[in-house]
């Protein structure tokens, strides 16, 4: 299958391994992957700090930049849910774009949903001898809707160990631009979230999104905490 391939701004800039693990990944499943070099942010963060008409042209640029009728892949839940959900809501007084809107909706896709819902693709004969605990991202559970998807595709890993942490559900204090205006308050509510994976004895927490993992990753390392985040995508490109 022939499908598109969306990185996001986290991952471009601060993850590149997993957009390239992505790629091996999807290569994996059987796709052929294509890569438009000339895509940029989806908008997501503009929007929700209110600058609606900055957001509204890089909703432009995305819509044109994934013109093609073959699906678009990301390795983000959050990203997905926002072009899907949101993009009506921006254009709301424009029909000719609202159908645009509706069709990218049709055809975007968070990955661990496209492997597991679409291609029924969930062994990638990947190796991860490690005891990992799973933290749900509050978009991609709520709004793009995965849950069981990414825990089904770790169960086929050779060596992992995924113990539930208390509260997985729960936020772990990003929630982007709310950890710059609210730092007291998501600083404590990253604490908790450690403090709940390092309880399971797991030596990584494994999430679906880069945002998540970069906000962990900064207090784990700044605390000198005996764990550390990683991508799903970087597990399934362990074969």
């Amino acid at each position: 299958m022939k499908v598109q391939l969306f990185i996001p701004c986290y991952i471009d800039q601060l993850f590149p391994e997993t957009g390239f693990n992505t790629i091996k990944v999807l290569e994996k499943a059987g796709c052929e992957v294509v890569y438009n070099t000339q895509q940029t942010c989806c908008g997501q963060p503009a929007y929700n700090s209110g600058y609606w008409d900055e957001s509204r042209s890089l909703a432009k640029k995305f819509l044109a930049d994934f013109k093609d009728d073959f699906p678009i892949i990301t390795p983000s839940g959050s990203c997905a849910a926002f072009v899907i959900h949101h993009y009506p809501q921006l254009f709301k007084e424009e029909s000719a774009i609202q159908q645009d809107c509706n069709r990218i909706g049709k055809q975007l896709f968070e990955i661990t949903d496209f492997l597991v819902n679409i291609l029924k693709f969930d062994d990638f004969g990947a190796v991860f001898n490690h005891k990992v605990t799973f933290h749900d991202s509050c978009s991609a559970l709520r709004e793009y809707g995965i849950k069981n998807e990414p825990r089904q595709l770790l169960a086929k890993v050779n060596g992992l160990q995924l113990i539930e942490m208390e509260e997985a559900e729960t936020c772990c204090g990003f929630g982007g631009t709310f950890s710059v205006k609210h730092p007291a308050i998501s600083t404590a509510m990253t604490d908790k979230k450690t403090i709940d994976a390092i309880a399971t004895g797991a030596d990584y927490i494994i999430s679906t999104e880069a945002s998540c993992l970069m906000n962990i990753n900064a207090y784990c390392q700044k605390q000198n905490l005996p764990i550390k985040g990683i991508h799903l995508v970087d597990i399934l490109a362990s074969f």
